[in-house]
């Protein structure tokens, strides 16, 4: 397994592309990314994690600011090219990139997304809606979303 956060390039690596949209609200979401990554640790997957070690809140949010706009593109850009996009709604956020960022894709390419929405979400209804309106699997909690990338 590769881990590639983001802004780092990815475009010479081969093998199944998987990219964590999802909570990460610094400060709220748990890092349930890591748990991802360390499941996925013995496979030959690409992993693409806009969390970054590097990110700095002081970046004005503004199509402006270059490195601002350099995570969103990358962002936008990873979701266009991984083989599989998961999506986790971390009951403890509310997340409206993620509910952005699912709103995109999930007509678009439902086949490759999986969605875990815990309970406890604040919109969890209109995800549950969404998913079942496309098509798009879904997982119950982190345990049965780990499940589902293994398969």
């Amino acid at each position: 397994m590769i881990e590639v956060q983001a802004p780092h390039d990815y475009g010479h690596l081969t093998g199944r592309k998987i990219f964590l949209a999802g909570s990460i609200e610094m400060g709220h979401a748990q890092e349930w990314q890591k748990l991802i990554v360390a499941a996925l640790a013995d496979t030959d997957d690409i992993i693409l994690n806009p969390r970054r070690s590097d990110w700095d809140s002081s970046w004005q949010q503004t199509i402006a600011h270059p490195q601002f706009r350099q995570q969103v593109e990358w962002e936008l850009q990873g979701l266009e090219d991984a083989d599989l996009a998961v999506f986790y709604f971390d009951p403890a956020t509310k997340a409206p990139v993620t509910l952005m960022e699912l709103g995109l894709h999930a007509a678009k390419h439902p086949q490759k997304l999986i969605v875990c929405c815990p309970d406890g979400f604040w919109r969890k209804g209109n995800v549950d809606i969404v998913c079942a309106r496309y098509g798009v699997r879904q997982a119950n909690d982190l345990p049965a979303l780990i499940a589902a990338l293994r398969e």
